[in-house]
């Protein structure tokens, strides 16, 4: 770190370290099975109470000993932290009112899953994470109601630990932007518009905190730092002049997180509060430059996030000094934090036995992280000697991985660099290779499928335990496998569907599959990130150049098929998502990246077509969650994405038919990017947005096929064959017949198998009845 002036060193003195949130999950993922076991009637709600809060107080304790100073609260949540907004400043649908009356716990639930009664709220990604969260329904009679017990409760548990604690709740004007219109809200209603009769309910929840003990509370800001409108900015400024006018109140820290503010720092830099929270990694290190523009924060404090706080790479400690020397001069106090919630990485990387030492060093979990902002504020306020150690296991640690044979292969370098744009484009325009799917798939109108995984029973997580433990061989765990297929296949032809699948029993994660399958990645066994309520994931990491030793799904395909004269859908994961749904590599371009997976499944799409398969579905789920937040940020990306999509599947025949998928996303902003992938069929989440994105596909002049769902599968829910029958016409409006199929919003691995049946059912009688409308015999 450079000589700093006496003023900055003043500054630095006063450095302390923090961090926004932490893994929720425990880590043996207690809180997903003590919920699990509560909706299951296993476990009571005081023992899920319980479970909850040994889980709070064992984060504070770790993160008080790993030299946090400041440790956040109120970021744990049984589910979503967007849904305890909700329930915070009481919006909460009429249709939840009466459970969340009669048990505010069974109550909340409804909200995130819905019951066979009620629908719950929608869900979809939290910027471009792929973390989940449940889209507040606003409208004009939304009446806001404090509620603060959950952030007053685990305020005070910190305050009793004897740590000084600092409470974490989503900002007023994130809160809005993020909700929707209710259901029946006039149209052109916004629920920004609220923001007048929701600052009070904000105020009176900052003043309930400051009475418990709080001295400081973070407003979370992260839309702002999205392309934002006039009268956004505005609204933004206006909710913090109102909280900072107001005298019952704590200091105000107003944060935000994954990418730049641009235009919205000015408004917060001249903001009545306390301090501002920037990230400073990645596409946000532009807020460096923008924060010298505006003169910085004299008279503030500044959070500096400077550990990323979304990937697994150790930091690098040096270049860190770098910018927080260079910020010193810009605030009255400089602390360091990372640069958003630890919530979007793994607990402890010392879990990872099966990791080469020297690999691990590379990588920094979010106990890891924790450890990286300690020692740069502790080196920050002390000067670097303090940290020597730090900094040469830093160094030496970085230097192995930039010099590993690990992350380098020539010949895939060399292949990727000679694809040609013929490789990206099928040769057959998409009428052409309708006609000729047409012919040899025979399909009825308003086609059945599914969108690829069936349910994950406990008999398949055993065997696959089983394999592990060597208390099955290799032989034994095929034959488990295969009598899994032989169910699927069976129940589908017993059910009508027209396109089945294989049910994936032996895929442990989508992605996941077949990172250990390709060179280049790096399989964790205990590296949990939560996805959305209890669903955790272990998104591999993405180490090295990537190729495909051997075919990964044929003979599961293959097999697959020799038990019905129906087609079977060949199941892959597409490039984007394998890199959306991994931790990237930060050495190299995302797009050259995306481009090696892409050559790797293009081999693998062109074994399934030869071993007979007609219809492989391609699933990009993730294409619109790794859009950039930034307008201006965008057409680079869709530019190398669609290539990707397009490199993968355009060498196969015209009578090959190829889908894709995509769920839980604002499908509107990339519309232009589907018709790019030129995909036969595209089937989308649907079921919660009442069939929004068929109408965004028909305003656009989508011309293929397209399956937007009738099933929420993320619901414990069984629709109806009149409710199923009902979406279908919604979306027949939207999408002619002889373009529409039928499908869930997304696979059915997390569904039981008794849902699974009742649901399918319906939604093949419902096929069957519009088809009649349609067409009658």
């Amino acid at each position: 770190m450079k000589e700093i002036s006496v003023t900055a060193r003043s500054a630095a003195a006063a450095a302390r370290a923090t961090v926004y949130g932490y893994p929720r999950q425990g880590g043996d993922r207690e809180l997903k099975k003590a919920v699990e076991g509560y909706w299951k009637g296993r476990v009571s709600a005081g023992a899920l109470r319980a479970t909850a809060a040994e889980l709070r107080r064992g984060t504070l304790r770790q993160l008080a000993d790993a030299g946090i100073h400041e440790v956040p609260t109120g970021h744990f949540s049984y589910y979503d932290h967007v849904l305890d907004t909700s329930l915070m400043v009481g919006a909460v649908p009429e249709r939840h009112r009466a459970a969340v009356a009669a048990d505010p716990l069974d109550g909340y639930f409804a909200m995130a899953r819905g019951t066979q009664e009620v629908a719950p709220l929608e869900m979809t990604k939290w910027f471009d994470t792929n973390y989940h969260y449940l889209v507040p329904e606003l409208g004009p009679d939304t009446v806001f109601a404090a509620d603060p017990a959950k952030q007053l409760a685990e305020l005070t548990e910190a305050l009793d630990l004897g740590l000084t604690a600092r409470p974490v709740l989503v900002g007023p004007v994130t809160y809005l932007l993020l909700a929707k219109p209710a259901p029946g809200a006039p149209a052109g209603f916004e629920p920004l518009s609220l923001l007048e009769r929701l600052l009070p309910v904000y105020a009176a929840v900052l003043a309930d905190l400051r009475a418990a003990g709080a001295a400081w509370v973070q407003l979370d800001e992260p839309a702002l730092v999205q392309d934002r409108t006039a009268a956004e900015l505005d609204a933004a400024a206006c909710a913090y002049r109102d909280l900072g006018a107001r005298a019952d109140r704590p200091k105000i820290l107003v944060a935000s997180y994954f990418d730049r503010l641009g235009e919205a720092l000015p408004v917060l830099a001249e903001a009545p509060v306390e301090g501002l929270a920037l990230d400073f990694t990645g596409a946000a290190a532009g807020n460096l430059e923008g924060l010298a523009a505006v003169g910085g924060l004299p008279g503030m404090r500044l959070v500096a996030g400077v550990v990323d706080g979304r990937n697994i790479w150790t930091n690098d400690m040096e270049k860190s000094f770098t910018t927080l020397g260079t910020l010193l001069g810009l605030a009255d106090r400089v602390d360091v934090a990372a640069s958003c919630s630890l919530l979007h990485v793994p607990l402890d990387t010392a879990a990872e036995r099966d990791l080469d030492p020297q690999v691990r060093h590379w990588l920094a979990f979010a106990r890891q992280k924790t450890a990286e902002v300690a020692a740069l504020a502790r080196g920050l306020a002390h000067g670097t000697g303090a940290v020597a150690g730090e900094l040469a296991a830093n160094r030496a640690a970085l230097a192995s991985r930039a010099g590993s044979p690990i992350t380098r292969d020539p010949a895939v370098r060399a292949r990727a660099a000679a694809v040609t744009a013929a490789e990206t484009r099928r040769p057959q325009e998409y009428g052409d290779r309708a006609a000729a799917q047409r012919a040899r798939l025979r399909l009825p109108l308003l086609p059945t499928t599914t969108i690829g995984s069936f349910p994950q029973t406990d008999d398949l997580r055993t065997a696959r335990a089983d394999l592990r433990t060597g208390r099955i061989d290799a032989a034994g765990y095929e034959e488990r496998m295969r009598d899994a297929v032989r169910e699927v296949i069976a129940f589908q032809e017993k059910t009508g569907l027209d396109v089945l699948v294989h049910g994936e029993p032996e895929r442990n994660d989508m992605v996941q599959y077949f990172a250990e399958q390709l060179t280049g990645y790096l399989a964790t066994r205990h590296g949990w990130v939560q996805s959305y309520g209890t669903r955790y994931v272990r998104p591999p990491i993405l180490a090295g150049d990537i190729s495909r030793p051997e075919p990964m799904t044929v003979r599961w395909t293959s097999y697959a098929q020799s038990l019905t004269d129906r087609p079977v859908k060949g199941m892959l994961t597409g490039p984007v998502t394998m890199l959306a749904w991994s931790f990237v590599r930060d050495d190299l371009p995302l797009g050259d990246t995306a481009r090696q997976v892409a050559l790797a499944l293009r081999d693998e799409v062109a074994d399934l077509e030869a071993a007979g398969t007609c219809v492989i579905q391609v699933d990009e789920p993730a294409l619109r969650e790794t859009l950039p937040l930034r307008a201006a940020d965008r057409p680079a990306y869709l530019a190398w994405a669609t290539e990707a999509f397009r490199l993968t599947t355009s060498g196969v025949r015209s009578d090959t038919q190829i889908h894709t998928h995509m769920c839980y996303a604002e499908f509107g902003d990339i519309v232009q990017a589907i018709d790019d992938l030129d995909a036969d069929v595209i089937s989308l989440e649907a079921a919660r947005s009442h069939m929004q994105v068929a109408r965004e596909l028909a305003a656009h002049g989508y011309p293929r096929g397209a399956g937007p769902g009738i099933y929420d599968i993320h619901s414990p829910r069984v629709p109806g064959t009149d409710e199923a029958a009902q979406l279908l016409r919604t979306g027949l409006r939207a999408i002619p017949a002889d373009r529409l199929w039928v499908n869930p919003d997304c696979g059915l691995k997390t569904r039981s198998w008794p849902e699974t049946r009742a649901s399918l059912q319906n939604l093949v009688t419902a096929a069957r009845t519009v088809r009649a409308e349609v067409a009658p015999p």
